[in-house]
């Protein structure tokens, strides 16, 4: 059973569809400069854009700063929020699954070049590090797959695997129906098979 509450004055139901609609309807008065508003988004959103953010970075120091970030594009950017193109609470969580991500690339590059640094300055175990490597070019291959495909197949693998969402978690973050949801994560999931030369 879904709770209602009501913060600085809008009444938001806790989970479900409902929120997500007030969340576009705040967003769009976030884009006025509406301070109440964002506290609102705020409240209603950080913790679970924060366990998103977690379970990409693992890390919680820079969870927390990466959260940051998201509230600070949320506030600067909302104006670019388009409530037909989808709903307010998915505009959110893709921002900070996409700020995880660039601060994992970041990290994955700062590392690289740590270990490039290393071939030249130390005296280290060949095998060890070139498995690091290797492991490290997977993971950019797939991040580099992911990206070819339609935003929709992308939106439901990304919220799925890497926000740790179910499909009807999902299909009620989106606005479609279960069905399509599951046609999308398992077209999205044939075509990185194919973008990435794997048979099976």
């Amino acid at each position: 059973m879904m709770d209602a509450m009501v913060i600085d004055g809008y009444d938001l139901p806790d989970d479900g569809a409902g929120a997500a609609d007030q969340i576009g309807t705040l967003l769009l008065r976030v884009a006025d400069g509406d301070r109440s508003a964002f506290a609102a988004v705020y409240d209603a959103l950080s913790a679970r854009a924060f366990g998103l953010i977690l379970r990409v970075l693992v890390d919680r120091a820079q969870s927390e700063e990466v959260l940051q970030e998201v509230f600070l594009e949320v506030w600067q950017s909302a104006a670019r929020f388009t409530p037909n193109r989808g709903q307010g609470r998915s505009w959110v969580l893709t921002i900070a699954h996409r700020r995880a991500v660039d601060r994992v690339r970041s990290s994955q590059s700062s590392t690289d070049r740590d270990v490039r640094a290393g071939f030249r300055d130390m005296d280290v175990a060949y095998d060890d590090v070139s498995e690091r490597v290797e492991l490290k070019m997977e993971g950019r291959r797939v991040v580099d797959a992911l990206a070819t495909l339609p935003d929709a197949q992308k939106e439901a693998l990304t919220l799925a695997y890497f926000g740790g969402y179910s499909q009807s978690e999902i299909a009620t973050l989106v606005g479609a129906p279960l069905g399509t949801v599951k046609t999308r994560m398992r077209d999205g999931l044939s075509r990185l098979r194919m973008e990435m030369g794997v048979d099976k």
